[in-house]
């Protein structure tokens, strides 16, 4: 990244200086910029006056007390590496990790050495929360679906996701430019942050890895039988999938519904209207070429269907890609 940015970041500022001295945590938040209960701090919107992605240097030296926000903040671990502890849970950051916390996610930081350098980037639009990221990574297979729901948990919302440092320079480089830009203060800075951490959260989204429950047998047969559906939708059927891995056929049944809550016929058609969603947003095929690519026979059953799914027929969703699309004069 940016070598003036990056020297400025290690240098100690004021509260670091302090912090250094006396081991504890400076507070140096105005007073209109939390609320206090009686559980914990809750950060407001106080950092969003004239700008709609705030960023700071994580002051080292001193734990920082828990608190929540009244907006979406994520945690980057530029270098070095952090502990923090997070609606309960213990959580260490390495260097490349990046954390994102929903509004109202509880967090506390343990203190940072002089080589950590923990990075946050807070932001406030309503439209993404990480319901939104997980729908639109999950729109991509039925297994994805299966895993989000077991890794949140079936009754609660999942208000924190990790991304692990996987040597994804793609994700690193984007997250350098946006804080590059921002400790730069170079003209129309604030709408080209906005830009930068749009194509972060669509990055984030297409590279998450959910953690799978390996000492679960029944969670991992399920996640092979999604497997076989995610791939071979087309043609495979029930039948099959039982002899393949030893079952009844009814049991198998039973056995799906239970473990994903939809029946096998419901997994087919759901995985069948995501790959026509693909083909019709992203190519010209001819809707016929693609009801027969995605194994479908009924023309006007696969219209009720892909109404059913994503609520518009694949010829009006075609043509609002179409008149969207920006017009170039040559």
């Amino acid at each position: 990244m940016n070598s003036r940015v990056l020297e400025l970041l290690k240098k100690h500022d004021l509260i670091e200086i302090e912090q250094i001295k006396t081991g504890h945590h400076v507070d140096d938040l105005p007073a209109n910029a939390v609320i206090k209960n009686i559980e914990n701090r809750i950060i407001n919107n106080y950092f969003f006056k004239s700008r709609d992605v705030y960023i700071s240097k994580h002051d080292r030296f001193a734990d920082y007390p828990e608190h929540s926000h009244k907006f979406l903040e994520m945690n980057y671990m530029l270098n070095g590496s952090c502990d923090e502890i997070v609606n309960g849970t213990s959580i260490h950051l390495n260097k490349g990790d990046l954390l994102l916390l929903d509004v109202g996610s509880s967090h506390s930081i343990k203190k940072l050495s002089e080589n950590d350098l923990l990075i946050n980037l807070l932001f406030r639009d309503k439209s993404i929360n990480i319901n939104l990221l997980s729908d639109m990574r999950r729109s991509n297979s039925i297994l994805y679906d299966f895993l989000i729901k077991r890794s949140s948990g079936e009754r609660t919302s999942l208000k924190y996701v990790i991304f692990k440092n996987d040597n994804n320079n793609d994700i690193k480089k984007t997250m350098e430019d946006i804080i590059s830009e921002y400790y730069s203060k170079n003209e129309f800075s604030n709408p080209i942050i906005s830009s930068y951490l749009s194509i972060l959260l669509t990055k984030l989204v297409r590279n998450y890895h959910v953690t799978i429950n390996n000492k679960n047998p029944r969670q991992q047969l399920m996640i092979k039988i999604l497997k076989e559906i995610s791939g071979n939708y087309q043609n495979i059927t029930l039948s099959k999938l039982a002899l393949k891995y030893g079952y009844n056929r009814n049991y198998l049944s039973n056995l799906i519904k239970k473990e994903t809550g939809k029946n096998f016929s419901t997994l087919i058609n759901t995985q069948r209207m995501i790959k026509a969603h693909t083909l019709i947003t992203s190519t010209d095929l001819p809707i016929l070429d693609i009801i027969e690519n995605i194994g479908m026979l009924n023309k006007s059953d696969f219209y009720k269907k892909y109404k059913n799914q994503y609520h518009i027929l694949p010829n009006e969703e075609r043509k609002q890609i179409l008149t969207s699309q920006p017009i170039i004069n040559g």
